[in-house]
């Protein structure tokens, strides 16, 4: 694979083992060996865009050592140990959700997050893993969670529930995804293919800040937009506005006025000015 996760966390590994040393595991390794590491099918919402900005050079389209950048994965857990203790098979039974709803006390609980990756600021894929553990039951779920910002959402979630008494577990996968057109339509009403919030040369935006300290505020800004596509804002970041610019996802991105806020500058100068130490 081409590229790894921003955040691998390779040693945790939460397994459920016998007493004759067989089970199964759920660790970040395996999971990354289902991602398909021969073809990209999920492009970010401005791809098209961008290709269009560029049509006249040949190499726009080409993609070096393609593979899923989203880390997509439909892991369901290793198994090991030896064959004969374990074995998978197909049934017609289900897991009782009922069962799972019932008031019942937890003796432990845990949360197992395998890797991360915020997609260069296009959204995120995660997967982690919890467990629960009652007097009567076990229940396991896996969850792959990913967003690409203004495209798609998409959930693969491997459950594995155990009953006191049996000598089986029961382990179901199920997969979801939506476009984020379709959700917005079935959530708010608003047509497929609205576009998000126009913005035009001139205006005043703040940019969402996604790595932060608790001092720091939720947004930064604000900055003077240079140009503004279906999905992505090209803004000034020097008041000069004549050296240094950058673009942003709209999604990123909301209007606002020079005077409204102060910017993330401003706000470490005052809290420096305070006595505060603030890191750069």
């Amino acid at each position: 694979m081409p590229s790894l996760p921003e955040m691998l966390f390779g040693d945790n590994v939460l397994r459920i083992q016998h007493t004759d040393r067989y089970g199964i595991e759920f660790n970040a390794i395996d999971a990354l060996k289902r991602v398909n590491n021969m073809e990209d099918t999920v492009k970010v919402a401005c791809a098209q865009e961008w290709q269009d900005t560029r049509s006249d050079s040949e190499h726009t389209k080409e993609v070096l050592r393609p593979f899923d950048w989203t880390f997509t994965t439909d892991y369901r857990g290793t198994l090991f140990g030896d064959q004969l203790h374990i074995k998978v098979t197909n049934t017609e039974e289900r897991i009782d959700i009922e069962k799972l709803k019932a008031r019942e006390h937890i003796m432990f609980f845990e949360e197992v997050l395998l890797f991360e990756d915020e997609l260069h600021d296009h959204g995120v894929s995660m997967i982690s893993v919890k467990i629960r553990v009652m007097p009567s039951s076990f229940f396991l779920l896996q969850r792959f969670f990913l967003r690409v910002d203004g495209v798609l959402i998409r959930i693969n979630d491997t459950r594995l529930y155990y009953e006191d008494g049996r000598d089986y577990m029961l382990r179901e996968f199920s997969t979801r995804e939506n476009t984020i057109a379709e959700l917005k339509e079935a959530l708010t009403g608003e047509p497929k293919g609205e576009t998000p919030e126009q913005i035009a040369p001139g205006e005043w935006i703040y940019r969402k800040v996604f790595h932060r300290t608790w001092k720091d505020p939720r947004w930064i800004g604000p900055f003077k937009v240079v140009s503004s596509t279906t999905y992505s804002l090209k803004v000034w970041l020097d008041e000069a506005e004549t050296k240094v610019s950058r673009s942003w996802h709209k999604s990123h991105c909301r209007k606002g006025t020079p005077s409204t806020e102060r910017n993330l500058r401003e706000i470490r100068k005052h809290l420096r000015d305070i006595g505060e130490n603030i890191e750069e």
